[in-house]
């Protein structure tokens, strides 16, 4: 099938699975529970489980066995949007093209539907099928480090703290291999392992996913200058208004373009060990390169 049908295949398997392990709307208290199904449900890419479920198939397994890693690891990710969009975080009050969940709910809500939903990510990894190679105690520890202080809390902290300050881009890349590059990274070793992959298919995706990562969020801060808020789902312009140090203002918008287009080419050639069975993605990582949105 061709990339745009299979996106849309497993976007929606992972939407279906994401529908059944969060507790209804209406479930008491209702409010936490609208909140989170707001925040899963607001029309995201969906691509750290699409990568996921094609990591697992790259590896032999099937996507089937893959999707509750996949659905943990976008309950993680919405959770740290949710957060990130707060007043005392990046004070947004756009995601998606929606009204972020502080702007419907409240901040105080927000911040439980974030906790909630980082909560809730563990429950639905825990049901995860261990493998030969992999236990459940493994899958559990891969994902709660990549949400901690080391990676994805520690990039939002750098993040925060290099605001208004001078900083290069190896600051820059400390950033985001933290903040952005952790968790797709994680994303795809955990489909990985549920195919039971060799160590060495495992760190070939790894290498894959930092290069990936680092290319996803050189390309997201181009269009955070060159897109319209409307095109976005978010408010454009942001980073320049929080003089935040982006690859832009630091690289310039040329070398910006080509710094991706090498990242996406070391991420292309890592994937060499898994030979055709990695097609799938690689045509996720071409097509990340010249999105739009």
């Amino acid at each position: 099938m061709d990339l745009k049908f299979y996106l849309k295949q497993r976007a929606a398997d992972v939407d279906a699975a994401l529908d059944g392990f969060l507790p209804k709307a209406r479930a008491r208290p209702a409010t936490i529970h609208a909140a989170m199904r707001y925040s899963v449900f607001s029309g995201g890419k969906r691509l750290r489980p699409l990568l996921c479920l094609a990591a697992a198939e790259a590896c032999g397994g099937e996507a089937a066995a893959a999707l509750a890693p996949a659905c943990a690891v976008e309950l993680m990710h919405t959770y740290s949007l949710v957060h990130d969009d707060l007043p005392a975080m990046d004070d947004d009050d756009l995601r998606r093209g929606r009204l972020t969940c502080h702007k419907v709910f409240g901040e105080g809500m927000a911040v439980l539907c974030g906790d909630a939903l980082l909560t809730q990510a563990f429950i639905v990894l825990a049901t995860t099928q261990p493998t030969k190679r992999y236990t459940s105690r493994e899958f559990i520890s891969e994902l709660a480090e990549t949400g901690g202080s080391r990676k994805l809390i520690g990039g939002q902290v750098m993040d925060l703290e290099g605001e208004g300050k001078s900083l290069t881009k190896r600051d820059l890349v400390r950033i985001h291999e933290a903040k952005t590059a952790a968790l797709l990274t994680t994303s795809l070793r955990l489909g990985a392992m549920t195919a039971n992959a060799s160590p060495a298919k495992l760190q070939a995706l790894t290498v894959f996913g930092h290069a990936l990562g680092l290319a996803f969020q050189v390309i997201d801060d181009i269009l955070d200058v060159t897109q319209s808020t409307e095109v976005l789902g978010k408010t454009a312009g942001k980073d320049q208004a929080a003089e935040k140090a982006t690859y832009p203002a630091i690289l310039g918008l040329a070398a910006s373009r080509k710094e991706a287009a090498r990242l996406t080419q070391a991420a292309m050639v890592a994937l060499k060990p898994l030979g055709k069975k990695a097609s799938r993605l690689q045509e996720i990582a071409g097509q990340l390169l010249v999105r739009e949105y």
